[in-house]
């Protein structure tokens, strides 16, 4: 491999973190800002400015309808994850709600199962009762659970959908920019669709509000979502999916620190067992042959 084949793979790995680390801050940035807008309303106005920041280049495009039907089919599964999950951060915390949502590595066989009948191995099946213990001990149970733990395992499920069919669309070399512009704007129609047929309140009280709105769209949502779409087709991916498994961490520990969250033990022990089953659900499905061709998911 030449110098730059391995610079390029080093910076699409730390890309890769970048995402990690920064959507790993969102659950405790997004948890305190509800109180100065709905969050519905939140996803609306976030991707709506990620769609207007992202515009400038999108027409810079020989064909602005490029991607168009893939973008609408992926803006239907990121609309269900982060309505699921925003809302969800109402009744749930923040740390509850990282570990939760990493749980979409469990749902990815689930529905590789469902689309092509292709049964999990053994790693797998492990994988899946670790991070159902996790989720167990996390929640406190099925009486222990609320409503928020309940809308961000939808989120995960949510997760999990968006990253297979991304790694289908990014495969056939897709113009990145056009296909994450039009998921953001689909998104934030969708959002608004919502929340005008509610009746939810528009309007975001106070510069903070505004600020952490503004935070969300441009680096989560704007910069972190093209990084990892360009990174899918760079890294390999048993590397994705390992550097995947920290966004929950930092989750917690944003959680806990800034965010100020009381640290309970059994809470972490779960969170735990829910990373060590993300990690085995990642060898689980590693391929050395698969990964020479720089394939994401098993797909």
């Amino acid at each position: 491999m030449g110098k730059t084949a391995r610079g390029k793979k080093l910076w699409s790995d730390l890309g890769l973190v970048y995402c990690a680390v920064i959507w790993g801050s969102t659950f405790i940035v997004t948890k305190g800002a509800l109180d100065a807008v709905h969050p519905v309303v939140m996803v609306g106005i976030r991707f709506a400015v990620s769609a207007a920041l992202l515009l400038p280049w999108a027409l810079r495009r020989p064909k602005f309808t490029a991607h168009l039907k893939d973008g609408m089919v992926l803006s239907v599964f990121l609309a269900l994850l982060y309505l699921t999950q925003t809302v969800g951060l109402v009744y749930t915390s923040a740390s509850n709600s990282g570990f939760i949502t990493g749980l979409f590595i469990i749902f990815i066989p689930v529905f590789m199962f469902a689309l092509r009948g292709q049964r999990p191995n053994r790693l797998e099946l492990v994988s899946a009762a670790l991070a159902v213990c996790g989720l167990w001990l996390l929640t406190g149970g099925v009486k222990g659970a609320n409503t928020g733990d309940a809308l961000t395992l939808i989120a995960a499920a949510a997760y999990s959908a968006h990253l297979i069919f991304t790694d289908k669309y990014v495969k056939r070399n897709a113009d990145t920019v056009m296909l994450a512009f039009h998921q953001f704007w689909c998104v934030s129609l969708i959002a608004f669709a919502i929340a005008l047929f509610k009746g939810y309140p528009l309007a975001v009280a106070g510069v903070n509000g505004w600020g952490v709105i503004l935070f969300l769209a441009v680096f989560p949502t704007l910069t972190a979502f093209y990084i990892q779409m360009l990174a899918q087709k760079e890294s390999e991916p048993f590397k994705v999916g390992i550097i995947f498994t920290l966004e929950p961490v930092f989750a917690a520990i944003f959680a806990w620190t800034w965010g100020g969250e009381e640290f309970i033990m059994v809470k972490a022990l779960g969170g735990l067992l829910i990373v060590s089953g993300m990690l085995i659900g990642e060898f689980a499905k590693f391929n050395f042959g698969r990964a020479a061709k720089k394939e994401v998911l098993p797909v």
